[in-house]
């Protein structure tokens, strides 16, 4: 695809990384190696084979920590919700280059929203836009203001499905991300590693750390990536350069601190387009198609950089056999410089002429967006737990008490053509046509003046919300059995900056499990949501109410006895209330009348059989949103698996993977406009010896043309085509 520019920084800073981290290492790595021989040497021998199976187990499975997602360390075998684990090993194996390809093995999570992308990783969880998070803490505000994490630096991805307000305030009904980011390891083995790919994909990265002391009780990491890529859109690239170093500093056995930092800058441009449904899902009126690689801006004007800084703690400590405490913080600064031209659109004449065709010749205006944005967050959550026995219940107390402070800031504004004006046959809109833009045959060159765009930029006040909630969870056992209730109650202020609101919610949640002694769990669970929203009733003149959200669940887990793994089976029924305006039309009075609903099954497996590891995954889901239509851009359907092979004996050292992954059609919230289903197919080679590793990953194997969804207004985007990248690791 054609480049916008050679960057030499970029250029300069992957052969430094590889340059530097090749020098340091062998020195980093001896005593790496020396201290695990030591530890090797002081481990018993007698470990038993129940301690094997768990650690195999939680090998394929992943592990859940009191900073994960439930805030909690107790096995999602024994937890009353359904729970999505995507391990580090899993997003090597998958090839994942962005956040939004890990989530495309996970039932009822829907990952490619708005087809490639590089401004964001959109999901939706059980038909829902869901929050994202990292290390437990939310991790964006609002929209283009951040940069979206590396897979690189993550150590895994845990999906938590259903309500969680009672854990982090308000939220999605459907869910959340959490991401897990990598931390200190006493015995982590240094890597260096290299990958170039379709679509001249560079990347270099580099994870190394170790003890600081004798002792052990001081602990680094530092994980960095450079990455120079173009990508399937011509001038739009999708450079990344981080540096993630972190600390762990355990000054007794009872107490431990840890570090986070990340300083991260990403450059590039929009990969998503916005072209019209005319010329993508239907053939434009000369019959032609436009092609994936159309790029609708202008080289020069377009851009998309993004800045992320932050420093997270993570800390913890030991009273007593009773009492211990956990304490979560983070303070985040981002900030997003975004331009962008795209064809022009209102709702209802999105490139049309006014009697509704597209421009026969394929010669659209353009709008101009220009974004400056910002954001910062200052978020502290702390957390008391208590483990102790009434009678024959045991309990594990979590009483918490969360704040949260986040302000952004947003000066934006575009320039548009609209089409004619059927009065004078003139352009109708801030300027004519000499900005428009040929989709089949684009000419590039032409940009409107920055005094004229500045024009159109409006000066947006600063926003922002401050969240206090105090809640309480207690996990009780007896028996087999495993009973979990929850209460939370949250006082959010809102300051828009044009108005400012209050709003309080009290959230429950409650979950009940029975462990029978073949591996079997049913279960059933009822959590709630909620999410403030800021306007005033038109009629009664009073501040909206939050809106509210609720789910019913019931399923049944398995652990086969002797297989690493575990199967999930779960119906839900998710309910919202209190949505403003069901149709949102122009001059209609605004008022919550809205009510949606979700009602879903999933089933989710990995198993270890041997030398293979085996996914299989499937959901259905059936929506209507608040005018009794189906929602926008959700799959009713979907189903994956993943074959994982990594032989013994003669064949010891390689490694292979395939997947495939079938999503069904999509509406566009109105049953107008029919997006079709596609199937995609993923493949993994790989080899081992010694300190080497050799990998190949192929996504989209057979290069599959298709439209990831298209929307009412009339604008569709393209899934992703084949990526083919190889990589090579050495450690040392």
């Amino acid at each position: 695809m054609q480049k916008p520019r050679i960057n030499p920084l970029r250029t300069a800073l992957l052969a430094l990384l590889s340059a530097g981290f090749l020098s340091a290492q062998p020195l980093m790595a001896q005593d790496a190696a020396e201290q695990d021989q030591d530890r090797r040497s002081e481990t018993p021998g007698s470990e038993t084979n129940e301690e094997d199976a768990e650690l195999d187990r939680l090998t394929v499975v992943g592990r859940l920590t009191r900073y994960s997602a439930l805030k909690s360390d107790t096995p999602i075998m024994e937890t009353a919700r359904s729970v999505s684990i995507e391990t580090e090993r899993d997003i090597e194996n998958k090839g994942a280059l962005e956040l939004a390809d890990i989530y495309q093995y996970s039932a009822g999570v829907f990952g490619e929203v708005y087809g490639f992308a590089t401004r964001g990783d959109w999901v939706r969880v059980r038909g829902l836009d869901v929050p994202e998070y990292r290390d437990s803490l939310q991790a964006l505000f609002g929209n283009y203001n951040n940069a979206r994490p590396h897979p690189y630096s993550i150590e895994q991805v845990e999906i938590l499905k259903g309500p969680a307000s009672v854990l982090y305030g308000q939220g999605s009904p459907g869910g959340l991300v959490n991401v897990v980011t990598k931390r200190p390891r006493i015995d982590l083995q240094p890597e260096v590693v290299f990958q170039y790919g379709s679509n001249d994909y560079m990347q270099v990265a580099t994870d190394f750390g170790g003890a600081l002391n004798e002792s052990g009780s001081l602990i680094y990491r530092v994980t960095a990536v450079g990455r120079d890529a173009d990508t399937m859109v011509d001038y739009v690239a999708n450079d990344t350069t981080l540096i993630a170093p972190s600390l762990t500093w355990s000054p007794s056995p009872m107490t431990n601190i840890t570090l986070l930092g990340s300083v991260q800058r990403s450059r590039g441009q929009a990969g998503a387009q916005f072209v019209p449904v005319q010329g993508t899902l239907t053939p434009a009126p000369n019959g032609e198609f436009i092609d994936e690689s159309f790029f609708a801006g202008e080289p020069g004007f377009d851009r998309y950089d993004t800045d992320t800084d932050s420093i997270t703690l993570l800390a913890d400590h030991v009273f007593n056999a009773t009492w211990s405490m956990e304490v979560t913080g983070r303070w985040t600064e981002g900030s997003a410089d975004y331009r962008q031209a795209w064809p022009s659109f209102i709702p209802g004449r999105y490139v049309y002429n006014p009697d509704g065709s597209l421009y026969q010749n394929g010669t659209v205006p353009r709008t101009w967006y220009v974004s400056d944005a910002s954001s910062e967050q200052m978020a502290l959550d702390t957390r008391l737990r208590a483990d102790f026995f009434t009678g024959e219940l045991q309990h594990e107390l979590m009483i918490g008490a969360q704040y949260q402070d986040v302000t952004t800031d947003n000066d934006s504004g575009s320039a548009y053509a609209l089409g004619l004006d059927l009065a004078t046959g003139r352009p109708d809109g801030n300027f004519g046509d000499e900005y428009w833009i040929n989709l089949f045959d684009p000419v590039y060159g032409d940009i409107p003046p920055e005094a004229l765009l500045q024009q159109f930029v409006s000066d947006g006040p600063e926003a922002n919300t401050k969240d206090r909630g105090l809640y309480i969870n207690d996990q009780v056992s007896i028996g087999n059995w495993r009973i979990t209730a929850g209460l939370r109650y949250d006082d959010v202020s809102t300051d828009t900056g044009t108005q400012s609101q209050d709003d309080d919610a009290f959230s429950y949640s409650f979950g009940a499990l029975y462990r029978f002694d073949n591996g079997l769990a049913p279960y059933a669970s009822y959590a709630e949501s909620f999410e403030p929203v800021v306007g005033v009733d038109s009629i009664t003149g009073e501040p909206f109410d939050p809106q509210e959200g609720r789910q019913y669940e019931i399923g049944i887990k398995y652990q086969p006895r002797g297989i690493p793994g575990q199967v999930t089976v779960s119906a839900f029924d998710i309910e919202q209330t209190n949505l403003p305006n069901p149709n949102s039309q122009p001059g209609q009075f605004s008022q919550q009348e809205g009510a949606a609903e979700i009602r879903g099954v999933e089933i989710e497996s990995v198993l270890r059989l041997g030398e293979f590891t085996v996914e299989a995954n499937a959901s259905r889901i059936s929506t209507e949103n608040a005018a009794g239509f189906r929602f926008q851009g959700v799959p009713r359907d979907q189903a994956s698996t993943w074959l994982g092979w990594q032989p013994d004996g003669a064949l010891s050292g390689f490694t292979a993977g395939f997947g495939a992954r079938y999503v069904s059609e999509t509406w566009d919230g109105y049953d107008d406009i029919r997006t079709p289903g596609y199937t995609l197919y993923d493949l993994m080679l790989g080899y081992e010896t010694g300190d080497w590793r050799f990998r190949v990953n192929a996504r989209n194997l057979t290069d599959k043309q298709y439209l990831a969804s298209c929307l009412a207004r009339g604008d569709c985007f393209f899934g992703e085509r084949r990526t083919v990248v190889g990589t090579v690791a050495y450690r040392f």
